[in-house]
């Protein structure tokens, strides 16, 4: 069903007989519901989302149908999440990237974004490098793919608990702005995780992506981004001149802190690729790395989650799945600055 001037309404059938429970969230391009597939199966019948299947259905606003190269942005973050196959990524159901019925089907994630999930709770150290464990996998499955995500950052990592208190899996989501290096892409990026190279209106790579996901887990582990300013030119020069202080966590094995500092280096050269994080983090957390896995799209069976220390209270409260104590969230960081007055961004060929 083609999409009104309006925003869709709740218990309204919209798009190949989806029924919207409620809303989940909105962005600059689309709106994501949480929906309930309708309908009646026969015998026989095969479809991609069986009945009664409760999803996350992101819808573009009309005025992304209406403008080109947002409606290639959708028709790309469609197409990718359909095809990407890991445990690690946004899992895509069905849909449809072009014309006035165009959405995204995916799997549902009950416990939302880690921004969202940041904004008021803690983690434990180990709860906190389960995720980035998650994180680097899914990123590692894409580098190994020939794809660079360009947005890894805390608003396009998705959570759901493993039915241990405090205890998440992760999946990276998003890929409007995701590309294949073979065919090239536009420079794109959140300027709070863009690396050095990004602001230079360099073309980006897998190492600009371990850049970015070396500010979120340094955001994740420490409550607060390596590099904060007020403008878009203060932050840009405190990406390019400036050097966060070294990670210091409690339970913090120092080899990991150094690994996960590389990940922020100015050079790309100078930093770990993402399987090198990988492999980091789930060394740290005792469990094993199955390459052969990750080249077939699947991950090994997860190990269970076991302590980085015996008491690994700071930050993060004590280590799952222990009750956790109560303690403050982490300040958030501010909003992320305006592009005013310049925009480095280029396309290249």
């Amino acid at each position: 069903m083609a999409q009104s001037g309006s925003d869709p309404t709740p218990n309204e059938a919209v798009m190949n007989g989806y029924r919207l429970v409620r809303g989940l969230g909105r962005g600059n391009t689309s709106r994501v519901y949480l929906a309930e597939k309708t309908g009646v199966d026969g015998p026989g019948t095969v479809r991609a989302v069986r009945a009664g299947t409760r999803v996350a259905l992101k819808l573009p606003l009309p005025d992304t149908l209406a403008d080109q190269a947002a409606a290639e942005r959708f028709a790309n973050e469609v197409r990718l999440t359909l095809q990407f196959r890991h445990p690690h990524l946004v899992q895509g159901l069905e849909g449809t990237p072009f014309g006035p019925d165009s959405h995204l089907a995916m799997h549902h994630y009950p416990d939302g974004t880690l921004a969202r999930y940041l904004a008021s709770e803690t983690l434990s150290l180990t709860a906190a490098l389960q995720i980035l464990a998650d994180v680097a996998s899914g990123m590692a499955y894409l580098h190994a793919s020939d794809a660079v995500h360009q947005d890894v950052k805390t608003q396009n990592v998705y959570l759901e608990g493993t039915g241990l208190p405090g205890v998440y899996r992760a999946a990276l989501g998003d890929f409007g702005s995701t590309y294949f290096q073979a065919q090239g892409g536009q420079v794109s990026g959140s300027p709070f995780y863009m690396a050095p190279e990004v602001y230079q209106g360099e073309m980006t790579g897998p190492p600009s992506d371990v850049y970015s996901f070396g500010v979120l887990a340094y955001e994740l582990l420490t409550g607060e981004r390596p590099h904060r300013a007020e403008t878009y030119e203060a932050l840009m020069m405190s990406h390019l001149m400036h050097f966060p202080a070294p990670l210091n966590v409690e339970g913090l094995p120092k080899n990991l802190a150094r690994l996960l500092d590389m990940a922020l280096a100015k050079r790309p050269a100078d930093r770990p690729d993402s399987v090198q994080l990988r492999r980091g983090l789930l060394h740290s957390l005792g469990q094993p790395d199955d390459q052969g896995a990750l080249n077939e799209g699947t991950d090994a069976p997860a190990a269970p989650v076991t302590p980085v220390t015996r008491a690994s209270v700071g930050r993060h409260g004590p280590a799952a799945p222990a009750a956790p104590t109560p303690s403050p969230a982490p300040a958030r960081p501010a909003q992320e600055p305006e592009k005013r007055s310049w925009n480095p961004f280029k396309r290249r060929k």
